[in-house]
C-alpha cells in the first residue's frame, strides 16, 4: 500500500479530476446507440492507463530538471522513492493497458491508439524544442472526445471536434497558468514556454484568450446538440463564472494563489460540466 501511494504521488493520480468527468461527459453526448457497461469500462481504462504514461513520461524526461527546480526536488523519483526503472515499468504496463483497452472496444481505436502513445510521450520533450508545449497537451485533452466518438462509434464528428477544442483549449489555458511558477527556473535552464517567450502579464492574457476559446466552443456544442437546452446553458454560465474567478486569482504581481486557480477550480469546472450535462441529457 505504501508503495501505491508513491506511485500515486509519482503520476498525480488525483488530477485524473480533471480529465474523467469531460470524458464521460462526452459519452453521454457523442453516443448513437446507448453505451454499453463494457463500453464505458474500457473508455475509463483506456483514458486512466494513458494518462498514467503520460505522467510516468514527464516524471522521467524531466528527472534533470526537477533535481534541480525547488519547486520539484521533492518529487517521488527524486528522493528516490521510486527508481528509474520502476517508472519505465510503470509506463510499459500502462501503455499495454491502454493498447490492449483500445482492441477491447475496436479496431479503429486500437489502430489509432500509437498517436496517443507518441503525443503522451513527445509532451514533455516539447518544452525543449518550442515555447509553446501547452499547445501539445491541449491537443492530447482534444482528442479524448475525439477518441470517445471513436470507441462509441468509429467516426469523428462535427460535435467531438467542437469539445475536443473546448478541451483542449482549457487545458492549453490553465497549463500556461501553470508554468508562471516555474517562470525564472525555466528561463535560467533554458526550458520554453509562453510565459518565458512572452512573459508573465502577456501569458496571463493569452491563457485568458484560451479560455475564451473554450467558452466560445461550449456555446457552439450546445447550438450543435439540439438534445441540450436550458440547464446546459445555465451550466455555461456557471463555468464561465469559474473561470472568471481561476483568473481573477492571478495577477502579474502575485502568484502566491496558481495552485488554489489550476488544482481547485479546474476540478470543480470538470465536475460541473459533467453534472450539467448528465442532468440536461436525463431530464
Amino acid at each position: 500500500m505504501g508503495k501505491l501511494k508513491v506511485y500515486a504521488e509519482l503520476v498525480k493520480f488525483e488530477h485524473t479530476i480533471f480529465a474523467l468527468p469531460f470524458a464521460l461527459a462526452s459519452v453521454l453526448l457523442l453516443y448513437e446507440k446507448s453505451p454499453s457497461l463494457w463500453q464505458v469500462f474500457w473508455i475509463v481504462v483506456a483514458l486512466v492507463s494513458a494518462r498514467t504514461a503520460g505522467m510516468a513520461f514527464n516524471r522521467l524526461i524531466d528527472e534533470p530538471y526537477d533535481r534541480l527546480n525547488p519547486r520539484t526536488k521533492n518529487w517521488p523519483l527524486v528522493r528516490g522513492e521510486v527508481s528509474r526503472e520502476e517508472v519505465k515499468r510503470l509506463i510499459v504496463i500502462s501503455l499495454a493497458v491502454f493498447v490492449f483497452a483500445s482492441l477491447m472496444l475496436n479496431l479503429l481505436a486500437v489502430t489509432l491508439s500509437p498517436l496517443v502513445i507518441f503525443l503522451l510521450w513527445f509532451y514533455p520533450q516539447a518544452k525543449r524544442l518550442t515555447y509553446y508545449p501547452h499547445l501539445v497537451l491541449g491537443l492530447i485533452y482534444f482528442l479524448i472526445p475525439v477518441a470517445v466518438d471513436v470507441a462509441l462509434n468509429e467516426r469523428v464528428s462535427l460535435k467531438a471536434i467542437t469539445l475536443g477544442v473546448a478541451m483542449g483549449s482549457w487545458v492549453a489555458g490553465f497549463d500556461v497558468l501553470y508554468a508562471l511558477q516555474d517562470y525564472e527556473f525555466d528561463k535560467s535552464v533554458g526550458l520554453k514556454s509562453i510565459p518565458v517567450k512572452f512573459g508573465i502579464e502577456k501569458a496571463i492574457k493569452i491563457a485568458r484568450a484560451f479560455h475564451l476559446v473554450t467558452f466560445l466552443s461550449l456555446t457552439a456544442l450546445g447550438v450543435l446538440d439540439d438534445r441540450l437546452g436550458f440547464i446546459y446553458f445555465l451550466g455555461l454560465i456557471l463555468i464561465a463564472l469559474f473561470l472568471i474567478y481561476e483568473h481573477s486569482l492571478i495577477k502579474p504581481s502575485d502568484l502566491s494563489k496558481i495552485n488554489k486557480a489550476f488544482f481547485t477550480v479546474n476540478g470543480w469546472i470538470s465536475v460541473a460540466f459533467f453534472f450539467v450535462i448528465l442532468f440536461d441529457v436525463l431530464i
